[in-house]
């Protein structure tokens, strides 16, 4: 798959990349796609929710009334679950809802997520940016030559650049990350995959040297 690189007017500089088919030309997987995805979300749950037991709320352990012989039900303390006040039954306790996905499930995952994008010609490859000093102006600037304002798209960056980060973070629905770092919901939530020329040209060299 080939693509013209872009400068950061939205114009070809005459040159291109060689993004290779056994990535970004593959069938989708869908279902680990959906794995990917759940995982990483689950990962981001706290899991600090916490309700009290009957032996954790206030109130006295003494045995309301005897167990037989008053006609009424049986009874045990007034933390009892069935009273106002009382613990509360299978009651949500902190866990970590994380879960594990093997390796190759994971790249397959982002593989086909790649694959998607490349399907939708949602994938852009722009001459590596280069800022003297944090700008998010300038940074919005760039976004509307080329034609990314108000889209939610992925700018995924060889190696972190302390300007360019601090120059996107503020500017709503963009997000930025290392080459080594994106992982497939990065890639599904952007509408478009904005690669850096000089991370494009990694995916051909590992090519090369597989």
């Amino acid at each position: 798959m080939q693509l013209d690189v872009l400068n950061i007017k939205g114009k070809k500089t005459g040159r291109t990349v060689e993004l290779p088919e056994d990535i970004f030309g593959i069938e989708p997987n869908d279902h680990v796609i959906y794995l990917a995805v759940k995982q990483f979300l689950a990962a981001q749950r706290q899991g600090t929710h916490k309700v009290k037991t009957r032996l954790e709320v206030k109130g006295s352990s003494k045995k309301l009334h005897k167990q037989k012989g008053t006609g009424g039900a049986r009874k045990g303390n007034i933390r009892n679950p069935l009273y106002k006040g009382g613990g509360t039954i299978f009651g949500p306790k902190p866990r970590d809802y994380d879960f594990k996905l093997n390796r190759k499930v994971k790249d397959l995952a982002k593989m086909s997520a790649l694959a998607y994008k490349a399907k939708g010609n949602a994938i852009l490859v722009v001459e590596d940016i280069q800022l003297e000093a944090p700008k998010t102006k300038e940074f919005a600037g760039i976004l509307k030559e080329l034609k990314l304002a108000g889209k939610r798209a992925l700018f995924v960056f060889p190696e972190y650049n302390d300007n360019l980060y601090l120059s996107l973070r503020n500017v709503q629905r963009v997000e930025g990350g290392l080459l080594a770092d994106i992982n497939t919901y990065d890639i599904v939530n952007a509408e478009v995959l904005v690669l850096c020329e000089t991370a494009a040209k990694v995916f051909s060299e590992e090519e090369v040297e597989a």
